[in-house]
């Protein structure tokens, strides 16, 4: 659920200062990590009885772990359109993403050590192209969307040894064109590397990807469990060292698997209901904060993209102290980009699109959240944002 039960009386609307004793607590903050669903926590739950024994022993115990891991492979494989036997589980999703490309472009060496990337891509992306070979970076729009044809002219380049290019950016929502990017990528005999770290669970991701990267904990699964999906005929070859986990070593918890597998089915189950619940409250947030709050700007792409992802930037706003407002209101929210946002630097995602950086907030809706609670943070939002900016002597401007 989007929100905590009622502790307190709920607070007013108004602009003057609310503490954390008196708000109601509502989650827009789903991104990367979602409530656990029910489902997952059963699950969870009925596996830490099962399947807590190390599934490589030969036991009965040991035996039942892994087929307990081996069902939760087989599930996500058919979620997403793969053989069991190409589905891997790591530790994380960025292990995922920074094994993948270390994996290929170390297999790939002799092709060359370019990795060809879109500029919105995830800083584990960006990271691990600059650490294993020569990354070539692909500009994109102002809505955060590389030029189909701008990025299949990288791939075509001598030297390619690996594509990557997210389903959607989880920062500002915005779909990217993978298909077109998975023809190019084909006929230049490159491998592509799609992240659907933000859209697993929430849309289709499709077929058109050679190598697959998501995150569990995204869907409503638990945290700490990474999805690789690695299509026959891709070479890969680890730069650490054998393990009898090869890509992985030391494999992942079972009950964790288990769960997120529950949670992906879960997810798809009720994706087309949860879609249209929570794309109309995007578009009720896109239009209201638009129209509602001065100097502000909306960003990522109205049509093409995630259901549930929404963000804007306010001029003449601190995103630090906006965060904290929000915050003591009762309403968390993220902000910059959805993996660095900790840092509290500027977002590499709205720098590329040329959008404005300062005074970010993302909301990305939880499956179940209320149109009330949505209808509440709109109404606050204007008074909010104002304090911040009287607070910072520029509420004049």
């Amino acid at each position: 659920m989007s929100s905590q039960p009622d502790l307190e009386p709920e607070a007013s609307a108004g602009p003057g200062p609310v503490t954390h004793a008196t708000a109601r607590r509502v989650v827009l903050d789903a991104g990367g990590r979602a409530p656990l669903l029910p489902q997952a926590r059963t699950a969870f739950l009925e596996a830490l009885d099962q399947g807590w024994a190390d599934p490589r022993r030969l036991h009965a115990e040991g035996r039942r772990a892994r087929m307990l891991l081996d069902g939760a492979r087989e599930a996500i494989a058919a979620a997403v359109g793969a053989r069991t036997e190409e589905v891997d589980l790591a530790p994380s999703h960025t292990a995922a993403l920074h094994a993948t490309v270390r994996s290929v472009v170390r297999g790939r060496r002799r092709t060359g050590t370019q990795v060809v990337v879109g500029a919105v891509e995830r800083a584990a992306v960006l990271n691990a192209a600059d650490f294993a070979g020569d990354r070539v970076t692909v500009g994109v729009d102002r809505d955060g969307r590389v030029d189909p044809r701008e990025y299949a002219d990288a791939v075509r380049r001598p030297g390619v040894a690996l594509a990557a290019l997210q389903h959607a950016n989880g920062e500002v929502g915005t779909l990217q064109p993978v298909d077109d990017a998975h023809v190019a990528a084909r006929a230049a005999g490159v491998p592509l590397l799609v992240d659907a770290g933000a859209s697993l669970g929430h849309v289709d991701v499709g077929g058109s990807w050679d190598v697959l990267a998501a995150d569990a904990g995204d869907w409503g699964g638990p945290g700490g469990l990474g999805v690789l999906v690695t299509r026959s005929g891709v070479r890969r070859s680890p730069d650490w060292p054998e393990d009898e986990d090869r890509w992985f070593p030391g494999g992942v918890s079972v009950p964790t698997a288990l769960a997120a597998a529950v949670a992906l089915q879960a997810a798809g189950s009720t994706r087309s209901v949860d879609d249209a619940a929570r794309r109309r409250l995007v578009d009720l947030v896109r239009s209201r904060v638009a129209a509602d709050v001065p100097d502000v700007e909306v960003v990522g792409h109205p049509v093409d993209r995630l259901p549930h992802v929404v963000t804007f930037s306010c001029l003449y706003v601190e995103g630090e102290s906006l965060l904290a407002a929000l915050d003591a209101r009762g309403f968390a929210v993220g902000s910059g980009s959805a993996c660095t946002s900790s840092a509290l630097e500027p977002s590499h995602v709205l720098a590329a699109m040329g959008a404005l950086t300062h005074g970010n907030v993302r909301l990305a809706l939880p499956r179940g959240t209320q149109e009330q609670d949505v209808e509440r943070f709109l109404a606050e939002l204007p008074g909010i944002v104002a304090g911040v900016r009287e607070a910072w002597g520029v509420g004049g401007l």
